[in-house]
């Protein structure tokens, strides 16, 4: 199977299966000499892990990483890193009653028709556990882009379901399930309660921001730095559409007013993104992603067998009602990946030359 590493320069192969032994990841191309320990990287494998509350999967895993090379004294040495995560609690069984039936709005039918033939436990290589590995290599790239040019990543939650979350403050996404940026969640614990007692699920909309990014960052034309946001974003399993900036609320703006204006002071608007012809502008980056419903419920769908015929599916397990709910994490690693990736290009292309800061530039983000 190809289509499994992520990145040129800093190139992050993914490997494993939901309920095989272990998932992980190769970190090739991470420059030598930075201090990298389990404990830099833990801390968002422990925001994404299954189990941390009763809006998501109840599967228990602790997701605990292991560096199994690349690393020397604590150090980089600029040769492959390979991550390690075990699976400690499949329950390949529930999946034993849908392995002759495909689940609708999953990857079932797809991957059969591809390959032949297909891994039904917990969804296999589809599954979203496939991304608990690209968030460990995003903690790495974060580290060093942090210490590089201080860049910084952060998200929240903006809608789930038809439940729109309004903006209160930072401070309070790491104090609730949601990720949600105000102080009381309760009718968001309502809403999911409901679906779970339904045996529904829905989707989500979520924000991530990168500020303190460089400008001058992309290519032209076909490898724009807002291109290959959008291709790493709709990597991410279930999500459904990206927004770049202002995105597609800029289809009923007025040239007048999206054009994000250059002052002394900075740019007196962000409708772009923080992204103009492909290269970063120093502004934060500002990436929306809309993630699908959920499509392992419980609820009785109709389908096909393996045979054509007519059937129905239930699936049964340990599933999010809302998989949207544990994406911040995700959404903010992948990003990660992507400027590490452009902030290495240019560093090949301008000899690590970050040209001086103009007025508009240094008031940016």
């Amino acid at each position: 199977m190809s289509g499994n590493t992520f990145g040129i320069l800093f190139a992050v192969t993914n490997f494993g299966e939901s309920h095989g032994p272990a998932i992980g990841c190769v970190i090739d191309g991470c420059p030598p000499g930075m201090e990298l320990g389990e404990a830099d990287i833990q801390p968002d494998l422990d925001r994404r892990r299954p189990g941390t509350s009763r809006h998501v999967t109840q599967r228990q895993e602790a997701d605990q990483v292991e560096i199994l090379s690349g690393v020397y004294e604590g150090k980089t040495t600029g040769t492959p890193i390979c991550l390690l995560i075990r699976n400690t609690d499949q329950r390949s069984k529930d999946y034993s009653e849908i392995a002759q039936t495909f689940r609708p709005g999953h990857a079932d039918y797809s991957y059969l028709q591809k390959y032949g033939l297909r891994d039904p436990r917990g969804g296999g290589r589809a599954s979203a556990r496939l991304t608990a590995p690209m968030v460990a290599a995003g903690a790495v790239a974060k580290k060093w882009l942090a210490q590089k040019y201080g860049t910084a990543f952060r998200g929240c939650m903006t809608q789930i379901g038809d439940e729109v979350i309004g903006f209160e403050s930072w401070d309070h996404v790491p104090h609730n399930p949601f990720f949600a940026p105000i102080a009381d969640v309760s009718r968001l614990e309502s809403y999911v309660d409901s679906l779970r007692k339904a045996g529904d699920s829905c989707g989500a909309r979520i924000r991530v921001v990168a500020s303190g990014v460089p400008p001058g960052l992309g290519e032209p034309l076909f490898d724009r730095l807002d291109a290959d946001i959008a291709h790493a974003m709709m990597g991410i399993n279930a999500v459904k559409g990206v927004e770049i900036g202002a995105g597609f609320a800029s289809v009923i703006q007025r040239g007048s007013a999206h054009g994000d204006s250059p002052t002394p002071e900075g740019f007196m608007t962000n409708n772009a993104g923080g992204v103009l012809g492909g290269i970063s502008t120093g502004q934060d980056l500002e990436v929306s992603i809309a993630v699908k419903p959920t499509s392992s419920i419980i609820t009785p769908r109709e389908t096909i067998n393996l045979k054509g015929e007519a059937a129905q599916v239930v699936t049964k397990g340990r599933h999010d009602p809302c998989v949207g709910i544990r994406a911040t994490p995700i959404a903010e690693a992948m990003l990660a990946l992507v400027v590490m990736e452009h902030a290495l290009r240019h560093r090949a292309q301008n000899a690590d030359v970050i040209p001086p800061l103009t007025p508009i530039q240094a008031s940016c983000g």
